[in-house]
């Protein structure tokens, strides 16, 4: 048999199975070393019998065991990450409790102290006395003090307008020749005080002295109130 023959028998062979898997194509190998050992002056058959195509099984079945342990680890993950989270979230929490009480604690510490503070210098005030000057500022600010506390109206203003206006701030000031003095009861003091009026209108815890400067200024604003509302309303001769 002539060599172009077995090649186009051994061409014709393998255009048969072409589509034989991986398996079937290693069979046919063998086959064609096998063949080629032969003599060339042997006749030579060549077969054309179908070799087994190898099987393979494929699972349509989900690798459920997998799937599942993968799905619990991420669960498990997320579980703790909350955890962590909480946990963070707790601690942050009570820092922030902790801090606002401290500034609490603190707030109440500065108000007690700012209380005791307070009451050391009511007690400071209740021992030392209030000083004034021995000047006219100093009289009338201790005139309207006691005033104050026998409801008597009056302001500072009004008082010194007066005062400059009647004796020109000299405590010592008479007046010898108006119709009071020609009655032989002159007006004296600050704010020129006839003696009938100190008397009636002199105010209790300032000496008897119509030419002391704050027996004189109380005594003459309290007459002022009782005539004129206030010494404010009073602007000539009263």
């Amino acid at each position: 048999m002539s060599k172009n023959f077995l090649a186009r028998g051994h061409i014709r062979a393998l255009n048969r199975h072409h589509k034989i898997a991986a398996a079937g194509v290693a069979a046919l190998g063998a086959a064609a070393i096998a063949l080629s050992a032969t003599p060339s002056q042997a006749s030579t058959t060549v077969t054309s019998e179908a070799v087994p195509t190898a099987q393979v099984a494929y699972s349509t079945e989900p690798i459920k065991d997998v799937k599942g342990t993968v799905t619990d680890q991420l669960a498990v993950s997320g579980v703790k990450t909350e955890q962590i989270a909480a946990k963070q979230q707790a601690a942050a929490d009570a820092a922030a409790e902790k801090q606002a009480a401290k500034e609490q604690a603190a707030k109440e510490r500065e108000t007690e102290q700012a209380a005791d503070r307070s009451a050391q210098r009511a007690e400071a005030d209740k021992a030392a006395p209030k000083t004034y000057g021995n000047n006219l500022d100093g009289w009338i600010r201790e005139s309207l003090d006691i005033m104050k506390k026998h409801g008597i109206p009056g302001s500072y203003e009004g008082i010194h307008r007066n005062i400059i206006r009647e004796s020109s701030g000299n405590p010592m000031a008479i007046n010898l020749w108006d119709i009071n003095a020609k009655n032989g009861i002159p007006s004296k003091g600050l704010l020129q005080v006839i003696p009938p009026t100190f008397e009636a209108y002199h105010v209790p815890g300032t000496p008897k002295d119509i030419y002391h400067p704050v027996s004189n200024i109380t005594a003459a604003c309290n007459y002022a109130a009782d005539r004129y509302g206030s010494m404010d309303n009073v602007n000539s001769a009263y």
